[in-house]
């Protein structure tokens, strides 16, 4: 009787070492996968901030061109101070916050738009698309929404890679002893027209 009570022992030790063990497994890669999501938000807040900070001084050359349309270049220097007039909370909380998320990424396609308009409207100044100042902003432009495009495929990726992972057995039934620590991330969603690439081209 006493070996079959200590034979009961170890096996109710084993599986709680076992449990454990799973636990704090479970626990570790969340972590990893968190980090790689919070990481990659870092790297697409980055390109934004490029192309925000590109604006003052497209603005600037515009301005410059005779009759050029103050409407225009206006709606951009909007757009763009909409941007930075973002709660401070909105951006560490937005990959688990969806309402934040879509207000952060509403405002950044809203820059996207108005700058696209602005674009097309400078085709009818050649003189300005001849400018050396604009075809060093069209290079730095191209490249900036370029680089969006990668960093918000990769933000989509690893957050993927958490959800899977988190809503995966066993880990989301383990899931919820962390809180909201874990809560699942937001994905960047396709704008209308995303599947054909815009075209910056002010050499024609």
């Amino acid at each position: 009787m006493q070996g079959r009570r200590s034979y009961a022992g170890w096996i109710a030790g084993a599986i709680i070492v076992v449990a454990i063990l799973l636990v704090v497994s479970t626990y570790n890669t969340l972590v990893r996968l968190d980090q790689a999501v919070e990481a990659q938000w870092g790297q697409v807040q980055n390109v934004y901030q490029r192309r925000a900070d590109l604006v003052p001084n497209l603005v600037a050359t515009v301005k410059g061109a005779a009759n050029f349309e103050k409407s225009t270049y206006l709606a951009v220097t909007e757009a763009r101070a909409k941007v930075g007039q973002l709660p401070p909370s909105t951006l560490p909380n937005a990959p688990t916050d969806p309402q934040a998320f879509a207000q952060y990424e509403q405002a950044q396609n809203q820059l996207g738009a108005t700058l696209s308009r602005l674009l097309v409207t400078v085709e009818n100044y050649p003189d300005l698309k001849a400018s050396q100042n604009f075809l060093t902003l069209q290079s730095q432009l191209e490249g900036t929404e370029n680089r969006i495009a990668v960093e918000r495929r990769r933000y989509n990726e690893t957050a993927q890679a958490f959800n899977t992972a988190r809503d995966t057995a066993p880990t989301v039934f383990i899931v919820g002893w962390f809180g909201p620590r874990f809560n699942e991330k937001v994905y960047f969603q396709a704008q209308a027209g995303a599947q054909t690439a815009p075209t910056v081209d002010f050499s024609k």
